[in-house]
């Protein structure tokens, strides 16, 4: 069916059967050059962003419904684990009293009762302290999802509702909800401030190495009062900034020379810059010389530096239990 033929008052990136219906199209009409990209919905063309298939299958979900898990994580801006992206299900959530929905391409969970709703570009989207929780479901042996992710996510929750009391409001509605335990690790590790998913495992390194804690992303400001520049890992007391330089940020000439001019005008006014790059995280003799370059620019022992710990976590570690009740 061309476009242009469909009555007016009809999406052509989505409509109903019922909707088709009340504007006189007839099912062979609707057999006719359509894609069906879910029961009961039609689309001139097959949608190919997520916000495209939130939205048509928004068109035939029941009332009371709303995106969860790693679907609403990407919609809401949320970093996924490379295992969680794999996922490329429809995530949805009914509250407790609905049966499971069962739908090609959809996974249906239950107890939006306890979850608080927001709406991106028009369709219902579990909020983000409550996805964050959720994720709890996702870590552990054999699961999708680590503590670094769990932290990860935290931090851009974080950011989306300014702060990190939501998140804890969020875990304490939930009755015995699933990582409870890496949950509680991991929230009191969520910062406010940091701008990426690699920017925050560089705190998680530095900090775990024993280096005194950043600020994140705050604006540096010279000695007369001039603004040079806004840093991602900022030691003020020590005058000395960590930059994470990642691919899609810092390459390229353009963006090279800026960030060339950035430097020269923090290092003039007495700031030491410290280049952090991936392998500075993820390889461990990388990760070594680079926190000697920190611990040596902030005027720490390297030798109490804590080695082991900084690489990546997975798991929270063995001795960190859930309290016992008492008896």
């Amino acid at each position: 069916m061309e476009l242009l033929s469909l009555p007016a008052g009809l999406s052509p990136m989505a409509f109903s059967v019922a909707e088709a219906a009340r504007l006189g199209l007839t099912p062979g009409c609707l057999r006719s050059g359509l894609y069906l990209p879910t029961r009961g919905v039609h689309s001139v063309s097959p949608p190919v962003t997520l916000i495209e298939r939130a939205r048509i299958f928004a068109k035939a979900a029941p009332d009371g419904f709303a995106f969860s898990h790693q679907s609403a994580a990407a919609l809401l801006g949320m970093p996924l684990s490379y295992a969680m992206e794999h996922d490329d299900r429809l995530h949805i959530m009914t509250t407790t009293q609905w049966g499971r929905m069962r739908r090609e391409g959809v996974r249906a969970h239950r107890g939006l009762e306890t979850r608080e709703v927001v709406f991106v570009e028009g369709v219902p989207v579990v909020s983000a302290p409550d996805t964050w929780v959720d994720f709890g479901e996702l870590v552990g042996r054999g699961k999708p999802a680590g503590l670094d992710d769990l932290i990860i996510a935290g931090d851009v929750a974080a950011n989306i509702v300014d702060g990190t009391q939501a998140l804890r409001e969020a875990l304490a509605r939930r009755v015995r909800p699933r990582g409870k335990v890496t949950l509680s690790y991991a929230r009191h590790r969520i910062r406010l401030g940091s701008a990426s998913a690699m920017e925050t495992r560089a705190r998680l390194m530095v900090v775990r190495a024993g280096l005194p804690e950043p600020q994140l992303n705050v604006h540096v400001v010279s000695t007369t009062g001039q603004w040079l520049a806004c840093c991602d890992l900022v030691w003020r007391k020590q005058r000395v900034v960590g930059e994470y330089n990642g691919v899609e940020w810092h390459e390229g000439v353009e963006k090279e020379e800026l960030d060339g001019i950035r430097r020269e005008g923090l290092e003039r006014d007495g700031w030491t810059v410290v280049d952090i790059v991936a392998a500075d995280v993820f390889d461990p003799l990388s990760r070594q010389a680079k926190l000697f370059e920190l611990a040596d620019a902030l005027d720490h022992d390297v030798r109490a530096l804590r080695l082991v710990d900084a690489e990546p976590q997975f798991y929270a570690p063995a001795q960190f239990q859930r309290p016992r009740r008492a008896r």
